[in-house]
């Protein structure tokens, strides 16, 4: 008894909580981490950062410039140029800013650029044979913007730019919607009735048919080879698109008729009032902070589910 009790008394720091244990395994987890996040990741600015030694993960950084002094695996910029120095095994991609290879640095990927330049100091830089490099050097200011304060996608600046934009566009949809009309007047009458007897199943099949699409495409670019998976996302992008500019142009004619009906006597309807009407309507819908965003999705699940429930025309008559 007395050993037992000296035992007792002597031990019990040992029984310490399971949860003080996994605490302090994350703890020493997190200073291993943060030592060797400043081993070879430094920030000598806001706007800068350095990478030193990475190479078994990617770099991935947002409205910051990229500096690769010693070796990196894969490098992706948004809103920020990519500054190679040393080596990097894979890939090198910004959007909104600019690839910089100094004389001695190496890529070893693709290079893909939007919004910027690609400028190698050399005139034979260090590249992997078979490798492309593939360079849209438009909008640089605008993209670079936008990716350092992408909250400006939701809540744009009601600027004369901006206005002039929406002012354009008005113009260029009043355009195509009258074209559509002059040239398939059928198809856009009957899409109009498919969209008014039952605007519920169209939405449905719409934005059924829109989620479908976006999972195929990003299976086929994991799973299928790359020239299958571009003729899938080529195919899903005509598709889209061809679908969102007739779905708009429908959508457009039937509000600006709806329009007309509330606000207009019978005798001074007309059709091309209902179309400039509707792309009014439509360019302050999808103009609105924040609200665009839910005007947009609409209006691709109504653009797709009017392509999906095409059908016979005697089908859609009204009862």
């Amino acid at each position: 008894m007395i050993y037992t009790e000296t035992q007792t008394a002597f031990f019990p720091p040992l029984q310490i909580p399971l949860t003080r244990v996994v605490l302090g395994f994350v703890f020493i987890l997190a200073a291993v981490g943060a030592l060797y996040a400043q081993t070879n990741v430094s920030q000598p600015d806001e706007n800068t950062i350095v990478i030193e030694d990475l190479k078994d993960s990617p770099v991935y950084s947002f409205g910051k410039n990229v500096i690769i002094k010693q070796h990196a695996k894969e490098v992706f910029a948004f809103g920020g140029d990519i500054i190679v120095e040393g080596k990097v095994d894979g890939d090198v991609g910004t959007i909104g800013g600019s690839v910089i290879q100094r004389e001695k640095g190496m890529i070893g990927g693709d290079v893909i650029v939007i919004g910027g330049t690609y400028r190698p100091e050399s005139k034979s830089p260090l590249r992997n044979p078979g490798k492309e490099t593939i360079m849209f050097a438009v909008f640089e200011d605008q993209l670079r913007h936008l990716t350092q304060n992408p909250t400006q996608l939701f809540s744009p600046n009601f600027t004369p730019a901006f206005l002039a934009q929406r002012l354009l566009s008005v113009l260029f949809w009043f355009i195509v919607s009258l074209v559509f009309t002059t040239i398939a007047p059928g198809a856009v009458s009957r899409a109009i009735t498919r969209f008014q007897l039952s605007t519920l199943k169209v939405v449905a099949f719409g934005f059924a048919g829109f989620v479908a699409m976006t999972v195929g495409v990003i299976f086929s670019l994991g799973f299928l080879p790359t020239y299958l998976s571009a003729i899938v996302g080529l195919m899903a992008f005509v598709m889209l698109m061809l679908g969102y500019v007739f779905g708009r142009v429908a959508l457009q004619v039937s509000v600006g008729k709806q329009l007309q009906k509330f606000l207009l006597p019978e005798k001074k309807h007309s059709e091309t009032l209902a179309i400039l009407l509707g792309v009014v309507v439509w360019t302050i819908f999808l103009s609105v902070p924040y609200f665009w965003i839910f005007a947009l999705l609409i209006l691709m699940s109504v653009s797709l589910g009017l392509v999906l429930t095409a059908r016979s025309p005697n089908v859609w008559k009204k009862v």
